[in-house]
């Protein structure tokens, strides 16, 4: 599964350009204070995860849904195929208890 983040592009769309815009949308619109630094971080990177809260609130400020803002490959990856086990030893004759025997 890969997920693509194009709050860049949401924000784009609607004539947000910079982390600032979107800094004050997200205050007036939404509620929510953030630091510049912490939009900064999702206005140019992918996020490992985001908080549930701060998605309502970029949806709220962007007046967009969150399909708008990531996109869900659920393809499913291919598993490398896996190397060939090694050849099991071939199993020992079963044991006489030390009686050896008679030739058939």
């Amino acid at each position: 599964m890969r997920i693509r983040w194009k709050l860049r592009m949401a924000a784009a769309q609607r004539e947000v350009w910079t982390g600032a815009q979107l800094r004050r949308l997200l205050a007036e619109k939404a509620g929510l204070e953030m630091s510049a630094a912490s939009v900064s971080a999702l206005f140019t990177k992918e996020p490992s995860q985001v908080k549930l809260s701060t998605l309502v609130a970029l949806c709220t400020a962007l007046e967009c849904t969150p399909n708008d803002l990531f996109d869900v490959d659920t393809t499913p990856i291919e598993q490398p195929a896996r190397p060939p086990r090694p050849v099991a030893e071939q199993p020992k004759a079963a044991s006489t208890g030390g009686r050896s025997m008679p030739p058939l």
